[in-house]
């Protein structure tokens, strides 16, 4: 296992640059599952379907952010563990992480199940899309479990540096549920319901698989074995893994919020807007994978007891976002209207490819400072220092539904992105303070 202790050996640019890459490329097809749900059904079935999956997104974007956010509270325990060679405590923590998120999982999606129609309903989702909005939120939900499982599987194999396992699990159901998507849409004329259960399918196979190879992976560390639960260890992985969920569900939470007032546009809009946000959901995910690397380096650096390494690593963090950020805003000023076509096709209506176009041109110019808050949110969560991480993305989450909420009735559906930067910058502005106070260096001495 000596091989995968690049993180605390490596130079941090470049042990960065390999931990995050297979998870950014995991996390782009991730989102290529919505992304493929969205154009087919845009494209295939119409505007309203297209709307209808826009609809639901806000929503199932927020179960996904708290399963990522969840496993990755957890690898923080795992990876400081694996940093100290601690094999059997390391153990123990990951049969208490699938468990328990296991349990969780299953009370959402009934929980979903139950109250998905009440929910679109106070979101304001238009009368003509709401059935198909329920019906695609329910069949969602049926599949929380493997979702939940695969996700967490994923950041445990990141904790022990074996990022790349489930990118080739990823890629492989990605492809999987396109194929699934265009076959049950085009072939059987299922519409929404066939792009639903497609994901399903796929993410269930690919948990399941992801499961197999991961007990395959433990089983080669010799240790001794010490139960599948443990309640303390438990209680340490909620303590990161609260806030992490809070973190990753910041964005999808505020949207699912704004959702409501971008629902009383009507489907028009609401069409474009959720091909806007299908676009904005890959372009953050270089953001997020530096950020959930940052992470785990963080993590296994102080489990060494190397925590000079830890600036060093977060400087590098940022020039990786700097990159990123720069290829992003090209791409989006130049092509942002054959991107969106891509959702719309050629008889998507003016309005929906104006809302579109508008969202993009906007943001693209903006995508950096989510990086560099992804980048010290990173940090801050990997040395345990939770409690301005916390507060930094509440005050995000604040700023963007409170000023969409009073803003876009009086001034139009574009103040809803307009805000979005401001929440942005002044959670970097946070968490950046407190690591500058070196706070998060004495937690675990």
């Amino acid at each position: 296992m000596m091989k995968n202790d690049y993180l605390v050996q490596k130079k941090p640019l470049s042990a960065l640059g390999i931990f995050a890459l297979p998870i950014i490329i995991g996390n782009f097809f991730q989102q290529m599952y919505t992304m493929a749900d969205s154009a087919i059904v845009g494209r295939f079935v119409g505007e309203q379907a297209l709307a209808a999956v826009g609809a639901s997104y806000s929503l199932t974007n927020v179960f996904i952010c708290v399963a990522i956010g969840g496993g990755i509270g957890a690898s923080v325990v795992v990876s400081r563990y694996f940093g100290a060679k601690d094999y059997s405590k390391m153990k123990i923590s990951v049969f208490t992480a699938l468990i328990s998120f296991l349990i969780i999982s299953i009370i959402l999606g009934g929980a979903g199940l139950l109250f998905s129609r009440k929910i679109m309903i106070l979101l304001n989702t238009p009368e003509d899309v709401l059935d198909m909005a329920v019906t695609y939120l329910n069949i969602y939900f049926m599949g929380l479990p493997f979702l939940f499982m695969y996700n967490v599987l994923s950041s445990m194999f990141n904790a022990l540096g074996k990022s790349r396992i489930p990118l080739v699990f990823l890629i492989f159901s990605s492809v999987l549920n396109i194929v699934l998507d265009v076959f049950m849409v085009t072939g059987l004329d299922m519409g929404v319901s066939g792009v639903a259960w497609a994901t399903l399918i796929a993410q269930g196979i690919s948990a399941v698989l992801s499961f197999v190879v991961f007990l395959r992976v433990i089983k080669g560390l010799n240790s001794e074995f010490g139960g599948f639960f443990d309640k303390s260890e438990f209680l340490d992985m909620s303590r990161i893994a609260l806030p992490s969920i809070l973190q990753q569900s910041t964005v999808s939470i505020g949207m699912m919020l704004v959702q409501s007032v971008v629902n009383s546009f009507g489907y028009q809009t609401l069409a474009g807007f959720s091909a806007a946000m299908r676009v904005e959901s890959i372009c953050i995910v270089p953001m997020m994978g530096i950020g959930n690397a940052v992470s785990s380096y963080t993590a296994q650096n102080i489990g060494a007891g190397k925590k000079e390494r830890v600036k060093e690593g977060y400087r590098a963090a940022n020039i990786m976002v700097i990159f990123c950020a720069v290829i992003i805003c090209v791409v989006l000023e130049i092509f942002n209207s054959d991107i969106i076509e891509l959702f719309l096709g050629d008889e998507g209506t003016a309005e929906a490819v104006a809302t579109g176009c508008g969202y993009l041109k906007y943001m693209g110019w903006f995508f950096c400072l989510i990086g560099f808050k992804m980048a010290v949110d990173g940090l801050l969560r990997g040395a345990g220092d939770m409690k301005m991480f916390t507060v930094a993305n509440m005050v995000n989450l604040a700023i963007r539904v409170i000023a969409s909420m009073t803003l876009a009735p009086r001034f139009g559906i574009a103040m809803v992105w307009c805000t979005v930067p401001v929440g942005w910058f002044v959670n970097w502005a946070i968490s950046f303070t407190e690591y500058k106070t070196g706070k998060w260096k004495r937690i675990y001495n």
